[in-house]
């Protein structure tokens, strides 16, 4: 063993450390070095925004600079410290960038990941920019700099020279539009892009596209650094391109690339971000993971990062927009799941594994986890039990294929039951079959086709307007309404409907106010945004934030100007409001204690008159854990416990227990709002001042939002009131019609009623009871018959009981159509079948198992010619 020699300074003490750590084999944290590095360029650390984008044209955040897309496009204001730095997650699974069919077919391609990126706004330029990319991924990342290659714009001889004082001018390539123009769209900032790229090696990679500039995968570009220097608008029919006087800074490099490089491996999927989730497959399924023909491992690897942190973020398994997304992505990982081998839930079993990789910089993953291993789990057991429906009809079409299975067949499988085609062809591996792939591919096409067209972003209203313009003359506007429903204030600036500036409004203009100090609520946090009036002025239908700025919906009652002074006067449903935002908080504390620790606020809503909380819970409630909900919440109410709103930092706030919840953008100080022991929780809302002013709480309806998500929708307050006086209404109406004040005893009278009915519609059915003609063909006993009254499903069942072998169809006509029923028993003809054939004949359709099934007709006319299809059918079948 060396000698240890003494320490000499604490440089020294750092470089044992590192070299313990190397040793040691830990991965670099490149998340963490690179916001270190660049908070030492004096840039601001920007937390990541939540995968659900404030940008409406979008579906989720697919890129680091989209939430800096406001400043970059102009729209506000350049902030205090003009330099920025930020991991971002992102999701591409959706809209224009969709990467989902390419992953786990490549080395790279993911639906969830992260980017790194350093910004600009109209400070410094390409010489720092180059020289800091540089800096990091040879002085702290420590790249080989003899694998470093470089590609600039064709036209940027301003980047080809600056490259020269760390690159050798022979590895800087020139490139086209292409590769190394970028542009947010037709019209806005614009300009060339430099990316520095990694050799991976000839060895390892030398097909027809392994050249620099090329599509193979030998050098793999990690860094793309965007000099946004020009703007296009539009002229007339012309685009026109301009220098901007301050160009900006966008770069993004995938955290996911630059680890598999620095951990020495060819292929994202090989390194620390995804190796223990493979490993963890692996285990469960007992079946070693080989890269070569691992695709199904790699999608599951980078499938459960996309749900958790969706599911984590608050977004919900649904049959539209982002919860479709969502649900498709969860179900193609099970599907792949199922190639392996599994016939149960798993993909839950590996968010534990996630946490212990992520949750130490995205700590909401922990506290969300066990909701999130539940939603997951409950959606993988819907699914599986999916599958099961598609090999049915795998199994259908197996018996009916020679050499070729239909492409149609095979698509349907894809499109409705979330089949991949792999999937299919390794079903038809052993049956030596193939598939029309020509036919399936032609499907697909005509599916991306319709889902590219009816894509129109998330679905909300793009909102833009001269909302700079305002936060730089003005900054955001104060919020008095905590304090004060009514108050005096200034017009600062008035806003069309189209949000561009004007001076005035006239009599019955719509538009937007922003008065200096506001007594109104902007919507925010579920709550609504408050109305009222600006006395003699305008009537104030709506209030909203616009990039920090409160701004109200006005309908001008006569003409209103920039500097006049208003009163501010906010509606009298505001106290409703705050009841039902108070009863909310204590909902939410009473589900936890009631229901369990997984409880996690999934949305809510307050309204005047009515209240909706959205929360995650495997299964529906029973009658009697609403009741006890609701005698929880309203035993809070009749305490008359006072509230208590305290401002404090973040840390603090977390430090004292109050829920928070994701996706609520919180400052450095926030707002926590307790009631005693009952509740607390950050919230920028209003509330009542004593829990009593809430008066009475009622459930109204709970439901199912989605899998693992419950809905509960209730009502307070004058709500309440108006909920129980119509209730009493109707207790009086029940009385009347039954004809006593004992309404359960009035009821029970009626039941005794309708059971002695039924008992003598019976007999008297019985008394005319039609004779069953009974055929045998090939020692089956045949019915075909038509009933004129009674129940033929009841029928066919005494049929059965009555033969021991027996296939019989019945008919009956109601109201001119036909209502048609087949029972088989001790044969192999099937009932859907059956009535497959004779359904269409009266103009209708149905189906059912093979023992059983019924169907409709439209057509009572074609009876005869319906009974004459039944009786061909079944002669033919049991000849």
């Amino acid at each position: 063993m060396s000698k240890l020699l003494p320490l000499k300074s604490y440089d020294d003490f750092l470089g044992i450390i590192a070299q313990f750590l190397q040793l040691r084999d830990i991965p670099m944290d490149i998340r963490e070095e690179f916001l270190k590095f660049f908070e030492s360029k004096k840039h601001e650390r920007v937390a990541s925004a939540p995968l659900v984008p404030d940008d409406a044209t979008l579906l989720f955040n697919n890129a680091g600079m989209v939430p800096f897309k406001p400043i970059f496009t102009g729209e506000v204001p350049v902030p205090h410290n003009p330099r920025a730095a930020s991991c971002q997650t992102c999701v591409r699974a959706g809209g224009k960038h969709n990467d989902l069919e390419n992953v786990g077919h490549t080395a790279r391609h993911h639906t969830f990941f992260e980017m790194l990126g350093n910004f600009s706004f109209g400070d410094y330029f390409k010489a720092e920019a180059i020289d800091y990319a540089w800096e990091f991924v040879t002085e702290v990342v420590k790249l080989d700099k003899s694998i470093l290659w470089v590609t600039v714009h064709e036209s940027d001889d301003e980047a080809f020279e600056l490259w020269q004082k760390h690159v050798a001018k022979d590895r800087i390539v020139r490139l086209g539009d292409k590769d190394n123009f970028w542009q947010m769209g037709d019209t806005g900032p614009c300009g060339p892009c430099s990316e520095i790229f990694v050799d991976q090696g000839a060895e390892h990679f030398n097909g027809p596209e392994d050249y620099m500039g090329g599509d193979g995968d030998r050098f793999l570009e990690i860094w793309n650094l965007v000099f946004m220097q020009y703007e296009r608008t539009k002229v007339g029919d012309e685009i026109v391109q301009k220098s901007l006087p301050k160009p900006s800074i966008d770069t993004g490099m995938g955290l996911e690339r630059i680890t598999a490089i620095k951990e020495g491996v060819k292929s994202n999927y090989d390194s620390s971000l995804f190796m223990p989730i493979i490993r963890h497959v692996e285990k469960l399924i007992g079946k070693e993971y080989i890269y070569a023909t691992g695709a199904s491992y790699r999608v599951i690897a980078d499938h459960i990062r996309t749900a958790t942190f969706l599911l984590a973020q608050g977004t919900n398994f649904s049959n539209e927009g982002r919860g479709y997304v969502l649900r498709r992505i969860l179900r193609r990982a099970v599907r792949h799941g199922y190639l392996l081998g599994f016939r149960e839930p798993f993909m839950f079993k590996l968010v534990d594994t996630l946490v212990s990789i992520m949750g130490g910089e995205y700590d909401y993953l922990s506290s969300k986890a066990a909701a999130v291993k539940e939603q997951i789990e409950l959606e993988e057991a819907r699914f599986f039990r999916t599958i099961e429906s598609g090999i049915e009809l795998f199994n259908a079409e197996l018996a009916n294929t020679k050499e070729i299975f239909s492409g149609e067949v095979a698509f349907k499988l894809y499109d409705t039951f979330g089949f991949p085609l792999d999937l299919t062809e390794d079903m038809l591996k052993d049956k030596n079959l193939t598939i029309d792939t020509a036919k399936f591919d032609a499907l697909m096409s005509e599916q991306r086709t319709r889902a590219k067209a009816a894509w129109k972003g998330s679905g909300d209203e793009a909102v833009h307007g001269d909302f700079k313009e305002l936060l730089e003359k003005f900054g955001e506007n104060t919020f008095v309404g905590y304090e004060f429903t009514a108050a005096s204030g200034e017009v600062l600036a008035l806003l069309n409907s189209e949000f561009k500036h004007v001076e005035s409004l006239a009599c019955e203009d719509e538009g937007w106010v922003l008065l200096d100090k506001t007594p109104f609520y902007a919507e925010s946090g579920g709550q609504c945004g408050d109305m009222g009036e600006l006395a003699g002025f305008a009537k104030v239908e709506d209030t909203k934030k616009f990039f920090g700025l409160n701004l109200s919906k006005i309908k001008a009652l006569k003409e209103i100007k920039v500097g006049d002074i208003v009163e501010s006067v906010v509606d009298t449903s505001r106290a409703e409001i705050a009841k039902h935002h108070s009863a909310t908080h204590l909902l939410h504390a009473v589900l936890f204690d009631v229901l369990g620790e997984h409880i996690s606020q999934a949305g809510s809503l307050v309204e005047p008159d009515r209240l909706r909380f959205d929360f995650s819970h495997p299964k529906a409630m029973s009658q009697e854990e609403i009741m006890e909900v609701e005698r929880r919440v309203n035993a809070q109410i009749f305490r008359a416990i006072a509230s208590n709103t305290q401002v404090m930092d973040i840390e603090s706030a977390k430090k004292s227990g109050a829920k928070a919840q994701f996706g609520e953008k919180y400052g450095d100080e926030v707002r926590v709002v307790s009631f005693g022991d009952a509740s607390v929780e950050f919230c920028g809302g209003t509330h009542v001042k004593n829990t009593s002013d809430i008066g009475m709480f009622i459930i109204t309806k709970e439901s199912g939002v989605s899998a693992g998500v419950r809905r509960i929708e209730a009502i307070c307050s004058a709500a309440a009131y108006e909920f129980v006086s119509a209730q009493r209404s109707l207790i009086r109406d029940v009385q009347a019609e039954l004809k006593n004040l004992d309404m359960m005893a009035g009821i029970a009278r009626l039941k005794s009623n309708i059971k002695e009915l039924k008992e003598e519609l019976v007999a008297a059915q019985n008394a005319v009871k039609v004779e069953i003609n009974v055929e045998n063909i090939n020692g089956v006993s045949v019915v075909i018959e038509e009933l004129t009254s009674g129940d033929i499903k009841e029928k066919i069942d005494e049929l059965k009981n009555q033969h021991e072998s027996l296939c019989a169809i019945l008919f009956q006509v109601k109201d001119d159509k036909v209502l048609i029923a087949a029972g088989v028993k001790g044969s192999s003809v099937k009932a859907g079948d059956w009535i497959k054939v004779v359904a269409p004949v009266l103009g209708g359709g149905g189906g059912g198992r093979p023992d059983f099934a019924q169907a409709g007709g439209k057509d009572a006319s074609k009876l005869p010619e319906a009974k004459v299809a039944a009786r061909e059918f079944i002669t033919k079948a049991l000849a």
